[in-house]
């Protein structure tokens, strides 16, 4: 199965509480941090809520 490389570019502060819970079940705290998802809907649908605050790449 395909995996997502995904790492944080963009600080959580004074993000909605929303994206906040979003990239903390993606594994994502600190700005770059690092973490690999598989390549399914559900990660897909988590990564559309932050696109703005992270960048992917293929693992």
């Amino acid at each position: 199965m395909a995996k997502l490389k995904i790492e944080l570019v963009r600080s959580l502060n004074s993000k909605l509480a929303e994206q906040i819970a979003t990239a903390n079940s993606l594994g994502l705290r600190k700005i770059g941090d690092v973490t690999v998802q598989p390549d399914n809907d559900q990660t897909k649908g988590k990564i559309r809520k932050i696109v703005h605050l992270i960048k992917v790449t293929e693992a």
